[in-house]
């Protein structure tokens, strides 16, 4: 009988360790998409900041690319990665959102809106980059540091920030504007052509054509949104580029630079070609990175 009774109790016991535990696991589960958008965005940034830094000074002056990289070679080695900190914070932060607030509210609008699911998905899309939108003071801070103009004034990112604070809070958002127009939208087609994409590419029988899948994948849309939106990060770049002063609009930041670059289309692209190389690769490390790390964590 004791060892009837014994049996009896156990089921319980089991049960009880297994409703303790889930939770956690449940847990762990729905941070998946915030750490792996981190990790993956760690990863970019340190392959590709000096690629990013070329691309910056084209974007700011509008010179060639030959000569972005004579100013690197004379500033030296010591300051080719001045400035990465903020990128770095920057980008592990809104990547961890990007994909982590994507994937969240995709299920919560799917459960709770009865609408397709084209629009639910984009929806979450525009929603997660307007949220990544807050960090824009990182971003802002990034441009200061990268911009040689401004290498007497502050030599590292707490001087960039306290330089700033005097001016108000809303010095830090400079170029907001900007960057939730390019957020949400490419956020859209990021998100909603990935899948088909990869549809499209040949059947990935290994670990490794998954891999090599996933890099084309978003290397191409990386590369894409990139060009598509590298007018509006031109006219971002130059709005956070100045401290203090009047805050100029978007349109008239944008007819100050079409009139600088003789009103042809071409120039307001100066520098869109290595864009487009580093967002392959960038974007490409990305999601190659980014859908590994679901797998094996």
């Amino acid at each position: 009988m004791m060892d009837s009774e014994a049996h009896e109790k156990r089921p319980p016991i089991l049960t009880s360790s297994k409703q303790d535990i889930s939770p956690h696991i449940t847990n762990v589960g729905e941070m998946k998409h915030y750490l792996c958008g981190c990790c993956a965005a760690f990863n970019n940034v340190a392959i590709t900041f000096p690629i990013q830094k070329v691309l910056f000074r084209q974007q700011l002056y509008g010179i060639k690319t030959r000569d972005a990289i004579l100013q690197l070679r004379r500033d030296g080695f010591r300051n080719l990665y001045r400035g990465i900190l903020p990128p770095l914070m920057q980008k592990t932060t809104t990547l961890a959102l990007m994909f982590g607030l994507y994937e969240d509210l995709s299920c919560l609008l799917h459960k709770h809106v009865s609408a397709p699911e084209f629009a639910t998905r984009s929806v979450a899309a525009v929603l997660a980059g307007t949220t990544e939108a807050i960090f824009t003071p990182l971003e802002r801070v990034q441009t200061l540091l990268q911009d040689h103009k401004h290498h007497d004034k502050f030599t590292n990112t707490y001087q960039a920030f306290k330089a700033l604070k005097c001016h108000g809070i809303g010095e830090y958002y400079r170029g907001l504007v900007p960057i939730l127009f390019r957020n949400g939208l490419s956020n859209v087609f990021f998100f909603g052509l990935r899948g088909p994409i990869k549809e499209h590419l040949p059947t990935a029988t290994t670990h490794s054509a998954h891999l090599v899948n996933d890099f084309i994948c978003g290397g191409l849309l990386g590369a894409m949104l990139g060009f598509l939106f590298f007018p509006i990060n031109v006219v971002k770049t130059r709005i956070q580029s100045q401290i203090g002063g009047e805050f100029q609009s978007f349109t008239k930041v944008f007819q100050k630079i079409w009139m600088e670059r003789d009103r042809k289309l071409i120039n307001l692209f100066r520098g869109a070609h290595l864009n487009y190389h580093r967002s392959l690769i960038s974007w490409g490390i990305i999601n190659a990175t980014y859908e590994f790390l679901l797998k094996v964590i």
